[in-house]
């Protein structure tokens, strides 16, 4: 699934309409189509009612199912992370969902509410004067076609409406449909079940002002549901800023394609439910016109990077064939995490991992984990420290192992830029930097002169240590995690792993994923450790930088939502919790 901009959506529209030939009307009417049967869903839900019958269930191939846990096969509504809904059972934290819904030709008979349900709504419906406001009037005339009572509430004169806007302004009008304008009498909300937020769309830029700021702080107080129309007025299209005030939504049908404001936090946290809903611009307009931002899904994981999430085995195959893993990490203080980043490539489905660490905490660390192989890495004085001599012994155990994996529990020590500069430079094959390896190279101040790296090279900061290699305070770094990853991954020519709620994998072309598994109950000492040996286990199946870090960014994340379930409540999930659920 595609995110876009609000400039690329302004771009794509332009397009349809004028090269395409599809009228700027019929849009509208698709828009606001769209909008009433969501509408109409919400009622139904909240009556206790089936689901009206316009959602699409993605689905896998019979093969693929087969290899699918029964929970897990795609034989239900999709989350936001593209795979089907959670089966029943506790809360993992992340019950906001997106749907992709295609728009039924008509709004029939099955699209009406029962009429003595009909009965019990009226919508309020907040309009703009921009194209926005012309959707809001349309969702108004086909909801009252579905026997639901409306009115419509205009922010300024409707005399304000232009364009297409205001035709649909003049139907409604036609047709008596009750309107009221904002400022000359008061609105008692307590008449009404629900709203439609139609006021502002991608277009708008800054805080609302005057009626529009007054309309969106009534809604919110009054504690009705609201249905936005693309966006919730007040949150920026880009970012996912939320200005004061901002719409808190229930629902937000979001029309043609994803806006990037809305798998952003804060901004994700004020659209409630999302639905994407086609209205008639033709999905391959995206690729045509360079939109290289996804919502990362299994569709796309297979479909743009390759990777396949039921990580099929090959029946004759060995050890050897799944690739070898050196970890490079731990330390005196610091021992536990390496050993989650060895466990975790193991159960990534690497071959073999062999952990590296300070002589000293050989003996003590054998049998934390009988799958790992352990290697001393320093001199046995070292007291349990990694030092600047160490790189030499580093880069000979790597001669036989296929992925490097620098960082986790590594500690700092005098020389340690000196001495990630030769894993960096030395090292030809895929590497993973993460941790205090990448504190190390935001504080060495040459990272700009050192080599670039052929092979694969994938780093995993969170948001802090993100900051700290921009050079920009982290407030400023989480306005635009998706700009600020995408230019660092094609400036530096590696594939970035920003981490954090909906983290952001940039690729060294320029494309970018957005990930929506995971779960609250993972922001937790080690589950970035945890992430590390993930990606460095699929580096050493074969995967590309790219697939690698998208496809174990995915898979983190959903063994972290398995954890939580397991666990009973998102809180009780450890980093081990999260390897288990592999």
């Amino acid at each position: 699934m595609y995110v876009v901009t609000s400039e690329q959506m302004r771009a794509l529209d332009n397009y349809t309409i004028r090269r395409i030939g599809i009228p700027a009307i019929a849009l509208m009417e698709n828009a606001g189509k769209a909008i009433a049967e969501e509408v109409l869903k919400l009622c139904l839900e909240r009556h206790g009612g089936s689901r009206l019958p316009s959602t699409a269930v993605a689905r896998t191939s019979g093969s693929d199912q087969a290899c699918l846990p029964e929970e897990e096969r795609c034989d239900r509504p999709t989350s936001l992370s593209g795979y089907p809904a959670a089966a029943e059972g506790p809360s993992t934290g992340n019950e906001r969902v997106i749907e992709m819904s295609r728009p039924s030709p008509v709004i029939d008979g099955d699209a009406r509410l029962p009429t003595a349900l009909a009965a019990q709504e009226h919508w309020l419906i907040l309009v703009g004067k921009g194209n926005n406001g012309g959707d809001g009037v349309v969702a108004a005339r086909h909801l009252r076609d579905a026997g639901i009572s409306v009115t419509l509430l205009y922010a300024a004169e409707p005399s304000a409406l232009a364009g297409e806007a205001a035709v649909q302004r003049d139907a409604a009008a036609a047709l008596g449909i009750p309107a009221l304008v904002h400022g000359r009498a008061a609105v008692d909300y307590g008449a009404y079940t629900g709203i439609v937020d139609a006021l502002l769309g991608t277009g708008a830029t800054g805080a609302p002002r005057g009626a529009y700021a007054a309309l969106i702080q009534a809604a919110n107080d009054s504690g009705l549901p609201i249905v936005s129309a693309d966006i919730p007025s007040g949150l920026d299209a880009d970012t996912g800023a939320r200005h004061e005030p901002c719409i808190s939504a229930a629902v937000t049908v979001c029309l043609a394609f994803l806006k990037r404001g809305l798998v952003q936090y804060p901004g994700a946290g004020a659209a409630g439910r999302v639905v994407v809903r086609s209205i008639g611009i033709p999905a391959s307009l995206c690729r045509e016109q360079g939109v290289g931002t996804h919502l990362l899904t299994p569709h796309v994981l297979r479909t743009e990077l390759g990777a396949d999430v039921s990580r099929r085995r090959a029946p004759d195959g060995h050890k050897g064939t799944y690739g070898h893993v050196l970890t490079v990490g731990g330390s005196r203080t610091m021992s536990g995490a390496g050993l989650l980043a060895s466990r975790a490539a193991l159960r990534a489905g690497c071959g073999l991992v062999t952990w590296a660490l300070p002589a000293s905490l050989v003996l003590p660390l054998s049998g934390a984990a009988p799958e790992v192989m352990l290697a001393p890495a320093t001199e046995e004085e070292s007291g349990g420290y990694w030092n600047e001599a160490s790189a030499e012994q580093v880069l000979a155990l790597a001669k036989s192992r296929d992925v490097l994996a620098v960082g986790p529990g590594l500690g700092r020590f005098e020389g340690d830029a000196r001495w990630l500069r030769r894993l960096w430079e030395e090292w030809e094959g895929p590497l993973v930097v993460d941790a205090d390896a990448l504190n190390m190279l935001s504080a060495a101040g040459d990272f700009g002169t050192w080599k670039p790296r052929a092979a694969a090279t994938v780093l995993t900061p969170h948001p802090g240590e993100m900051s700290r290699l921009l050079g920009i305070p982290t407030a400023e770094l989480q306005r635009d995690r998706i700009g600020a990853a995408a230019g660092f991954a094609t400036g530096h020519g590696v594939t970035l792993v920003l981490k954090g709620a909906h983290t952001v994998v940039a690729s060294p072309d320029g494309q970018t994923y957005i990930n929506t598994t995971g779960t609250s109950g993972m922001a937790t000492g080690g589950t970035g450790d945890v992430l590390t040996g993930i990606i460095a286990g699929l580096l050493a199946q074969g995967h590309a930088g790219p697939s690698a870090a998208a496809l174990g960014v995915w898979l983190h994340g959903r063994a972290g939502e398995r954890a939580a379930r397991h666990r009973g409540h998102p809180a009780s999930v450890i980093a081990g919790d999260v390897i288990e659920a592999l």
